[in-house]
């Protein structure tokens, strides 16, 4: 039984949609913990309504960085987890506490790595005139939004998207894709070689590169 640890800062929408999906196939995984990193964040109050353990490593309480991301890696460490998930956590993580996850801190960003990173995503897309956008499952690496993909979810970009549109659509988006990578970590079907992620046993149905325009 994999055990995941969940960082969230906000709503936690897409914890819930990995937590839901657990439960509905069966995984051979439970949550062992969801932690937040600021105080009254909604996604932590919904999980304690799941039954989920919580804690909270304020990061207003720390000076340095480098504090922070002790106490965290401590927080985290107390649930020995297998894998964990960042699930709309908002703070960039260094290379150190990076490096002590290598190859099992995932993360989910609204753009198709490596296009967009970092913030505002949907606004640059609109911005640049793309035709196709969407979500981006990575291990975590070095460098902001950086890391071997795992899987993206495609999302067409419509004439009339204005950013809220665009970004209600990628969310669903996110909420397919995030738990179905989760499920192949936890299932080890996940190999990194060579800096690239290579599925093992695809099944019928799967695909690295999921298009979806949720229209």
């Amino acid at each position: 039984m994999k055990r995941i640890v969940a960082l969230l800062s906000g709503r936690g929408s897409n914890m819930l949609a990995i937590a839901a999906a657990l439960r509905r196939e069966r995984w051979p995984a439970q949550i062992v913990g969801v932690i937040g990193d600021r105080p009254g964040a909604a996604g932590m109050q919904r999980a304690a309504e799941q039954g989920l353990p919580t804690a909270l490593v304020d990061y207003r309480a720390f000076a340095r960085r480098e504090d922070f991301e002790q106490a965290l890696r401590q927080a985290i460490d107390a649930f020995a987890p297998d894998v964990v998930v960042l699930a709309g956590f908002m703070r960039v993580l260094g290379a150190a506490f990076v490096e002590h996850y290598r190859g099992r801190l995932l993360n989910i960003h609204p753009s198709l790595l490596p296009a967009f990173p970092g913030l505002a995503t949907h606004r640059r897309a609109l911005e640049a005139g793309v035709a196709a956008h969407g979500a981006t499952v990575h291990f975590v690496g070095a460098e902001v939004d950086d890391g071997p993909i795992v899987a993206q979810a495609v999302v067409a970009v419509h004439a009339d998207d204005d950013e809220a549109a665009l970004a209600a659509r990628v969310l669903e988006s996110e909420h397919r894709l995030y738990p179905m990578a989760v499920r192949w970590f936890v299932e080890g079907r996940l190999r990194i070689e060579d800096g690239r992620v290579r599925l093992l046993d695809p099944r019928p149905g799967e695909a690295r590169l999921l298009h979806g325009d949720g229209r």
